[in-house]
Formats: C-alpha cells, structure tokens, sequence
C-alpha cells in the first residue's frame, strides 16, 4: 500500500500501483468456473491469495486456489494465505527447516509470526518465540517451547544459539543475529519488513556468507495452500485473529495494522 520497501513496487506496480483495489487474501463462495477448470465447481468453499480482494467478487486463476479447510470459518480461513505462505515457505523451502532444529522467530505474535510457530512445531523444530509482554501467553499458547520478551530479555546475549532465525520484524542488526546462530546456523531475512536498507544489506550478506540468505518474497501456490490446509484441518495450525472491521471501515482497519500492536491478523469481513 505503501510502496515500501522500495523493491515491492515492482511486483505491485511502478511507478504507482497497477491495482487501486487493495486486499490480498480472501475466503468465499465459487460462483462461477471457466471452461478449462478441472478441480473446482460453482459453490465450492475455497481460500487464495488474489489482488483486489477487497471487493464482492474477485477472478482468480486455479492454481492459486485452494478447497478452505472445512473446520474455519470463511473469516478464520481468509486470514491465511499469504501470512501462512510466507512462514512455510521462509522456514521449509528458504531456510531448509528439519526435525529437531531449534528455530527463533524474531517477530512471534504478527500475522506471519504466528503462524512461524506452529509450522514451525508441525515441521518437528524446537521453537523459540520473541514478542512483547503482552503476547507472551498467546505464543506459548500456539506451541512454542521457549518465549522471550524482548522489553525484559536481550535474545542475542542470552547465550543460546539456534539452527534458523526467521526474522519477521528487521529489529535487530545482523551483527546481533549471526551471534546467536549455531555454526551452520542460517538467517532468513522476510523482505516484507525492514525498509530497503535491511534489505540491500541482507542481499549483499548472503552473497559473502552462508549464514544470510536472501531476502525472499512468498509466491503463494494451490500446492502450499493445500499443504496448510491439512495442517489446519488435523489441528496443528490455528489462524489468530485480533480483530474484524466490516468492508467500509476498511482505512480504520490500515490504521489498526500499522500501529503494529496486532496480534495476528487483521481481517476485513463482508456482510
């Protein structure tokens, strides 16, 4: 919405946003199907990552499309998609997540952090959340094994070192992070946060160290969204929503969210 960090608006729109309609997950009704659509029908309940989805309808291709899972809500399965890709795909396909590891994830209570958790979890890691006091029981609540408060614990002089950092926030230098990293430990850096300096730098760290890697953007898929979806519905995965705001006080929810106090996610409802 923003254009920030400065490299997102390649993706949304250079030099001004491609699409003035904003929204960017959504969970509703199939209404209709075109011709070469194989594995939905009209009045299938499904989940995606779409543009514009602040709206009535929306069109979106199949492979970005996922059956909801049948034990949420429309509301619980639109607060999904994209946080949900964006901590699979950091922790499984970027940082290369295996059982046993021990994980931090920088930024535990937000939309993505809170998934980072219980993926995390369903993936066999040992996991390490830090937020703020006001979070700490919803973190543990979501299965973290360790949870630090940053107001009252510094993570990076703890002494504790750990296999993968997922770091959702950028609030910590590089420097602090590669302090707490096993030696071959890596760094995921979640390039939806930061501003373009935290990710320059981090694009030119992964290129002289294997302990950074690059700043990645999550491309969400049918595949992940069918993969979360089992999570969800076997009971390893529940979204967290801090609150709904209907459809016209869509700019108060924008106001919300960029307080940054959320605790999760944000989600916009339609009557």
């Amino acid at each position: 919405m923003r254009g920030s960090p400065w490299l997102a608006r390649f993706s949304v729109g250079f030099p001004k946003p491609k699409d003035y309609v904003l929204g960017w997950d959504m969970a509703g009704i199939a209404e209709a199907v075109g011709n070469a659509v194989t594995r939905f029908q009209a009045g299938d309940e499904v989940f995606a990552v779409c543009d514009g989805a602040f709206a009535d309808y929306v069109s979106i291709t199949e492979d970005k499309l996922a059956m909801k899972p049948a034990n949420l809500t429309f509301e619980q399965a639109a607060a999904i998609p994209s946080a949900a890709s964006a901590a699979l795909q950091g922790l499984r396909d970027v940082g290369n997540l295996r059982p046993g590891q021990k994980v931090l994830i920088n930024g535990a209570s937000g939309g993505v952090g809170t998934f980072s958790v219980q993926i995390a979890k369903a993936l066999g890691a040992e996991v390490t959340g830090v937020c703020s006091t006001r979070n700490v029981g919803m973190v543990r609540s979501l299965g973290a094994d360790h949870v630090i408060d940053y107001t009252k614990e510094d993570f990076a002089r703890n002494g504790q070192r750990y296999d993968l950092i997922l770091d959702n926030v950028a609030s910590r230098s590089f420097t602090d992070l590669r302090r707490v990293l096993a030696p071959e430990g890596v760094i995921v850096p979640n390039s939806g946060h930061g501003g373009m300096g935290y990710v320059f730098k981090a694009y030119l760290l992964s290129a002289v160290t294997h302990q950074i890697e690059r700043p990645f953007l999550s491309t969400p898929n049918d595949k992940d969204l069918t993969f979360i979806k089992e999570l969800v519905e076997a009971g390893k995965i529940t979204p967290v929503i801090d609150r709904a705001f209907p459809l016209n006080e869509a700019p108060d929810a924008f106001r919300y969210l960029e307080e940054s106090h959320a605790q999760g996610k944000v989600i916009i409802t339609l009557d």
